[in-house]
């Protein structure tokens, strides 16, 4: 009743009357009679809100994520954060493996049973690098091994493919049969003859390739093993934004995968056909 009160005296006086705070204990009034009514102030915009910032990885939620095939449910362990990760592991290669941890067994001679070592805990394994020449990671089926073995098989398979299409349409041979004709005329590439034989050339590639692969595995940055950069790997300097970057990688995956599904296609042909992707697709000219 005394604020209400207060508040009409206030308003039949025509005075204005502010919440005391806290820290100054005082009020203010503003006695109006007599004077002008200040005009009121212009509407003030609303600020929109702030966009998120952009990340090389972005963090996709369950909800407009990609997966593979349209209202598929992906694996918990496949959470969207590595490039390309589309939520395809249908028979569950990539799930962390959990090993079962037992206590000793009783081993006193003395006993009439001894009994075995209860459950004492669950053990999970690492995808860590180890510096060992063959066999780099400690989990064999490890997603960080997948996705390295993927890209590297990815990069053969586009070479395989326009190699097998390129070789076919400038010599008439068909990829299955190169070997052949190496076997019979020697070494060559594309029609023209190699001052080397074909056992040189054998040795020089398990020389190169091995040396190559020694390399590779020595590096111990998950990362740098399966993009290595630098002058050597990136001269043009594409990988120096984030946003490319990850662009770029993308990019790379998608035609690994759909490199891989053509050279499978290829060798299905072959064995089946005997003839290459080119002569095959001459066929229905005819």
């Amino acid at each position: 009743m005394a604020n209400a009160g207060a508040a009409a005296t206030s308003y039949f006086f025509g005075t204005r009357l502010t919440t005391p705070t806290p820290s100054s204990g005082r009020f203010q009034a503003f006695f109006n009679l007599g004077t002008k009514k200040a005009p009121p102030s212009p509407p003030q915009k609303k600020k929109e809100p702030a966009k998120p910032a952009k990340s090389a990885k972005p963090a996709f939620s369950s909800g407009d994520r990609l997966v593979w095939f349209p209202g598929a449910q992906p694996p918990e362990w496949l959470d969207g954060s590595m490039i390309g990760d589309r939520g395809f592991d249908p028979f569950g290669l990539a799930k962390p493996a959990e090993y079962l941890q037992y206590d000793l067994d009783s081993l006193d001679q003395n006993l009439a049973k001894n009994e075995y070592g209860e459950i004492i805990g669950t053990r999970i394994e690492t995808t860590d690098v180890q510096p060992t020449p063959f066999q780099p990671y400690n989990e064999v089926f490890g997603i960080q091994r997948f996705r390295e073995c993927e890209v590297i098989h990815g990069r053969w398979a586009m070479l395989g493919a326009l190699g097998a299409l390129a070789v076919e349409a400038l010599t008439g041979v068909a990829w299955q049969d190169a070997g052949k004709v190496e076997l019979v005329e020697g070494a060559s590439y594309l029609g023209l003859p190699l001052p080397f034989s074909l056992t040189t050339l054998i040795w020089i590639e398990v020389l190169v390739i091995g040396y190559i692969e020694f390399q590779r595995n020595a590096e111990l940055d998950p990362e740098k093993r399966i993009y290595p950069g630098g002058k050597f790997f990136d001269p043009l300097g594409l990988a120096n934004d984030p946003e490319e970057k990850a662009r770029l990688q993308l990019a790379e995956i998608k035609h690994s995968r759909l490199a891989m599904v053509v050279f499978l296609i290829f060798a299905i042909q072959a064995a089946t056909t005997g003839k290459g992707p080119i002569s095959f697709i001459a066929t229905f000219n005819k």
